[in-house]
This record gives C-alpha cells, structure tokens and sequence, in this order.
C-alpha cells in the first residue's frame, strides 16, 4: 500500500492554488480574490476523500481545469469559480441551490450544464449523447459552459493514461467523434490539435508513436530549413521597420495522418510538415493593408502556388478565424506553407471565443461566432428528435468547410461546404425552407437538390402547397435544415398516427376483438410492419388491409400456431452463425468467456489491428477496428456497450482475413506480373480480386487478399515496394 504524504500533498495543492491566482492577475477585478478563495475551500473540502485514478488528490483535477481555462483560453472569474466547482454537485452532497446561494445564479447554470444527467438509459438510447444535448441547451444562457467542458476533457486527455484500456478507448473515441471538432468551431485551434493528437495516441498508438518518433528525427534538420526559410523575410520586414513575430510549427500528427491518408503517400512524401506564422504588430483599421504588404514581401522573395491562397482576412471562417494563407516554393524545392496575421487574428485563432469576446466591439454587430451559435439554438429549440439523431445533426455542422453564397440583395451568406439550395432556404428562414420548390442560382432554374459553389447568387421559389418530405433528408446538410424537416416529419405522422388509430379501433370493435398490445403486433406481424405506429401511417394513408379470413379467425389463429410453438420444444436451428474458431479472439477480461461474434464489414479488421468489441442489440459482438469511423461513433455514443477485445495470437493456422491494397506507380512492361509473383509464388498469398489500370504512363491496382495478420500484410507491401522505386502501397478498407 502507498503511503501517503498529507503535509507534501497540502503543499502541492496550495502552489497550484498560487499559480492560478498569478495566472489570473490580469481577468480578475477588485474583490474577485475572495470569491475564488471560496470556490476553492468549497472545492477542497467537497473533494477531501476524492482521489483520482493516478493516486493523487481529486482536487488537482478542478485545479488544472480552471488553470487551462485561465492561461489556454483566458476566461475570467465566473469561469474560474465554475471550473473549480465543476464536480462538486454530481460528486458530491452539495447541491445547486447551495452554490446558486453562495456564487450566484450564472455559476449555478454553468455547473448545472457541467452536471451529468442521472438515470437509467434502454439499450437504444444513449447517455453520452443525452449529457452532451444537456450541456448544449445551456449555450442560450452561456457558452461558457461548453469553454469549460472543453477543458476538462483536456485534463483528461492528458492524464488519461492513468484509466484502463476500455475506459481510454470510449473517453478517446468521444473526443475525436464531438469534442475536437467543437473546439475546431470555436476557434480554439491549439486545444482542438492537442485534443486530437492525444486521441489517435490512444485510438491508434503504433502509428501515432511512428510519426512522433519521425517527426523527433527529422526536428533539428526541419528547424534548420525554417531558419534559412525566414532570414531573407526577416530582414525585409526589419528594414521596412515593421513590428513583427516569426513563428516555425511542425503539423500536428493527427493533421499529417490525415494528410497521409487522404493523399495516400509515406510520411517522407507530406510536403507541408511544418508552417511558418507571421505576426504583424498592428492597429484594427490597419490590419488589412499590413497582412497584404507582408504577403506581397514573402511572394517576392519566394514563387507562391496560385492555387493555395486562402483569405480569411475578407471573408472570416464562421468561427471568427481571420488569416492570409499562402503556400510558396522555398528553398531545395520545398512548398512550405505561409500564414500572415494581426496579434488580434493571432489571440482569436489560439483563444477562440473568449478572444472573441474580447475584441467584440471592434468587430460587425453579428459575427460569424455569434450566427453559428444563433443556429446551433434553433436547433436545440427543436429537441424532440432522439439525442442520437440531435448529435449527428450537430456534428455535421462542426468540421465542414464553407461557402459563400449571396441572397438576390447581395447579403453574404456562410453555408457549409456541399450546401444545397433547400439550406440555403431554411438559412434564410423555415417557412422559406419549407415552402421551398425550385431555386433560381445565378438566374438559372435550379431544382432544391442543387449543391451551391462559392460566389453563387440564390433566389429561393416557394408554392404555398409544399411541405416537407422524407426525401429532402437525403440531400440537406445543415443541422438546421435536418431539424426543421425531421420536425415536419414528425408532426404529419404524428398526425397520420392518430387518423390511422380511429380506424383501426373501429375495425377491433366491428370484427368484437379488444385492443390489446398482442392484437396489435399479431396484426402489424400479418401485414408485415415494423411497429404499431407504421401500422396505423399505413392505414391513414391506404385503408385498413383486406384480408381473406376474418379479422377475429386471423388473430385466432396466430395465438394458436404461438401456443403450438411453445409446447413442442423444437430444437434451436442448426444454422446459427459460428465463430470460426473458439479461441481467435480474447473478449472481455477473461479469455474463458465465449461469445459470439462477428467482424465488422466496415472496417475487416486482421490479427495485429487495434481492435475493440461492441455489443450489439441482439447480433452478438461485432469487432471493429479502433480507427474505424463506425467504432468511433458507436464509442462515442454508447460507451457502456463497449467491451474489450484482443487477438488470442497470431499467426491463426487455417484462418485467412481479407484486406485490401492499392498500388499506384510508373507503368513498365511486365509490372502486373511482376506484382503477382511476388503475391502468389514468393509469399504464397491467395488473391481474392485483382484489378490495373494505365493511367498516361502511371497505374493504379486494387487487389483484395486473403492474409493472416497485420505483420502478414506490412511484409507484403514492402516486398511490392521493392520491386521499384516509383511504387506506392497503401491499405484500403474492404467493402
């Protein structure tokens, strides 16, 4: 047992204590000291029997969230008193009205959007998703909330190594799947890297740990090409006597594996690892003109991409990001990537929100920070949508990319990227959404399912016969357009639902059958419908079905065969789905447990992958890979059902997994043969589908194949590599 050092542990808690106080000398105002003196005491006391995970004090945990919201962000006292209290009622006896009485009530809202909702949850829904719509309905009264959430789940991350592997996978998933991508909107771009890269470090370790490891190698050797990079554009700017700082960043290693991935290259072939800031000393009515002069001495010196400008300083992104982006050719035949900006562009791009607020006078009335929260409360005002369908709605508006579109009087719209023009209709206001039939874009007919580019000009047609219909949900984007639909919808069937309703009943008490919950799944059974409600869609819509025997003979009949069924005791069918083997695969804690299951399809996961069990409703295990998008969703929205899984040892005699490859290079006389030789005679792999195709002197394969582990795969791909210079390999997913 560990002993524990009270007197060291006191100490440790009040240098942390003074730390934050010495962060915040700035935020705080007169009397501000006291308050947060309090929140501490209440904290410590709250706390006093708390330890975390790692052993240490639960205290240290408020402690570090306030810090981060103080030195990461730079909230002030309302934030730091909530930060320290953010535990205190869903762990602890104290209760809301308690704080409300002691901190006020902006406090008591904030912690009470921080206060997991308790209760019980059916399989189908999900308390990860049901906490998170919780804690967005209080962005009506202050986003405050989600800025402290954010940091939370950044300790967390941080200190994550201290859970165990099931815990770290659900806590990791979450943070890829909604938390990166809301710090993304809010224009917290350092917290939402670190978030990201401390995800795949639990998601996807062997590759995060690669990257890192070659990133490390390559360090001295980048800083140096950085410093010949900047010394010319240095010394023009000194001479200009501008007020200026140069900064060098590597990429993030989540960002370069996107890259990786999504240009299907090694790492030794992602060009941009690296960008170069540049930040101007400079007043708000100057900021444009100063970005511009900078840009146009860097593309001096060097050649710019005339395809890679990015002017964020005119149109700023709806998250208030505002920079000038070139890419230009340095040195030795490298694009390294340029971003210019003001020391305001600069705090708003690291701070987000809270920068936001603070440079909010000097910007527009409605900025772009305020017009997406604007919408993400018109969709919270529709909540009657499960919290599952809420969360995709509101993810889909996290990440995306944007156009700019204007109405027919040339105000700017900001939609995001793929936008159609029924959005674009419901942007403008949901009756026009939903009265919506036609589009003129650029004076041209367009139906509704047109995609918008940038710089279109959108006039919307309206009938006053349109409604919505089921349909639309297969090309609108936006979360507000979804909700709104999703609404309608659901208002007409609830409709359709009641009308149907009367006529069965009627139907029941002619045919002198009671309606009972039986009857009614004998019936929707017989007529083949999912549920009691389509059942009663179904006749409002086309009559109640005729049948060839009465309706009393038919339900009769049923609960007979059922009765029949139950009495004979047949034997289980024998075509149930088997496991190929009993011991491929550890599930659970113990490999002694034997359960049935099945590899996902989305993914094909092989021996050596990360791998992770889901518990499915009825379909047994399903065992995706942990960097699968369907797992992450699934982790993300019900981590109770996750359950541990590891492969028992490889490599499996007799077993065979399929896996997909795609091989692109210089086309030669031979290749294809080449290729095969390798897979068939030297590796003795069997081919499942092979396909080649030239391409203008290149070819591109895709072959499936039948291997028994990740080592198997990673052999033959290096093996296919060796054949030539110019050959690329990568993995696909098998579909």
């Amino acid at each position: 047992m560990i002993e524990i050092d009270e007197e060291k542990e006191k100490k440790e808690i009040l240098n942390r204590y003074r730390k934050l106080l010495r962060s915040s000398k700035d935020l705080r105002e007169k009397g501000d000291d006291k308050i947060i003196r309090r929140a501490f005491e209440l904290a410590v006391d709250a706390h006093r029997e708390m330890r975390r995970k790692s052993g240490e004090p639960y205290i240290f945990h408020p402690l570090a969230v306030a810090q981060i919201a103080v030195e990461e962000i730079g909230l002030g006292t309302t934030s730091i008193v909530s930060a320290l209290l953010h535990d205190v009622v869903e762990d602890t006896d104290t209760t809301l009205e308690e704080i409300e009485a002691a901190f006020g009530k902006k406090v008591a809202n904030i912690i009470n959007g921080l206060t997991k909702i308790s209760g019980v949850f059916d399989q189908t829904s999900s308390p990860q998703a049901e906490n998170f719509r919780h804690m967005l309905l209080t962005l009506s009264d202050d986003v405050r909330v989600i800025l402290i959430k954010l940091c939370d789940r950044l300790h967390n991350m941080r200190t994550l190594q201290h859970m165990s592997p099931k815990g770290q996978l659900k806590i990791a998933s979450e943070t890829m799947y909604l938390y990166a991508p809301l710090a993304h909107r809010l224009g917290l771009y350092a917290i939402k890297t670190e978030l990201e890269d401390l995800a795949l470090k639990y998601t996807e370790p062997e590759i995060y740990q690669r990257i890192k490891q070659k990133l490390n190698e390559t360090k001295e050797q980048r800083n140096r090409y950085i410093r010949s990079f900047v010394r010319p554009i240095k010394l023009e700017l000194e001479n200009l006597g501008v007020q200026f700082e140069v900064k060098g960043r590597p990429k993030s290693i989540f960002s370069i594996l996107t890259k990786m991935r999504k240009q299907q290259v090694d790492f030794e072939q992602v060009y941009d690892l690296f960008a170069i800031r540049i930040i101007v000393d400079s007043k708000t009515q100057h900021e444009k003109r100063d970005c511009w002069n900078i840009y146009s001495i860097v593309t001096s010196i060097y050649r710019p991409n005339p395809d890679r400008l990015r002017d964020w300083i005119s149109n700023p992104k709806s998250n208030g990001y505002e920079s000038l982006h070139t890419t230009v050719m340095g040195p030795k035949g490298k694009w390294v990537e340029v971003q210019i900006r003001s020391r305001r562009m600069d705090e708003i791009a690291e701070k987000g929100y809270a920068a936001h607020w603070k440079y909010k006078e000097e910007s527009s009335p409605e900025s772009g920070l305020d017009t997406w929260l604007t919408k993400v409360r018109e969709i919270l005002e529709n909540s009657a949508e499960s919290a599952i369908d809420f969360l995709d709605d509101f993810k889909l508006n996290l990440y995306s990319k944007e156009v700019f579109v204007f109405t027919p009087k040339g105000d700017l719209r900001k939609l995001p990227m793929d936008s159609t023009a029924l959005d674009f209709a419901f942007d403008i206001h949901t009756e026009v959404g939903s009265k919506c039939i036609g589009a003129k874009v650029n004076g041209k007919l367009v139906p509704i399912s047109h995609v918008l580019q940038n710089g279109d000009q959108v006039e919307i047609i309206t009938s006053t016969k349109q409604k919505p219909s089921k349909g639309w949900l297969e090309f609108a984007i936006t979360g507000k357009a979804k909700a709104r639909i999703k609404h309608a919808l659901k208002e007409e069937k609830r409709k359709k639902v009641e009308e149907g309703k009367e006529v069965v009943i009627r139907k029941l008490r002619q045919a002198k059958v009671p309606k009972t919950a039986e009857n009614m799944r004998i019936l929707c059974r017989h007529f083949d419908v999912p549920s009691e409600a389509d059942f009663f869609v179904m006749v409002a819509n086309d009559g109640f079905p005729k049948s060839k025997v009465p309706l009393k003979t038919l339900i009769h009949e049923y609960k007979e065969k059922a009765e029949i069924g139950r009495t004979k005791h047949e034997k289980p069918p024998e075509n149930l789905p088997q496991n190929k083997k009993p011991n491929d695969l550890i599930i659970g804690e113990s490999a002694d447990l034997e359960l049935d299951y099945e590899f996902a399809k989305c993914c094909s996961p092989i021996p050596g992958d990360e791998i992770v069990g889901f518990i499915t409703v009825g379909d047994g295990v399903k065992i995706h890979r942990t960097n699968c998008k369907n797992a992450i969703r699934l982790m993300s929205n019900y981590g109770y059902r996750i359950i541990k899984a590891r492969w028992a040892g490889y490599p499996l005699e007799e077993l065979n997994f399929k896996a997909g490859i795609k091989i692109t290079g210089i086309d030669s006389v031979g290749l294809v043969s080449k290729v095969t030789k390798v897979i068939s005679q030297e590796l003795e792999i069997n081919m499942h589908s092979i396909s080649f195709e030239a391409l203008d002197g290149t070819f591109i394969g895709h072959m499936i194949l039948e291997v028994d582990s990740t080592a198997h795969l990673n052999e033959l791909i290096d093996k296919i590599k060796d054949i030539d210079q110019y050959i690329q390999v990568i993995r696909t997913d098998v579909h």
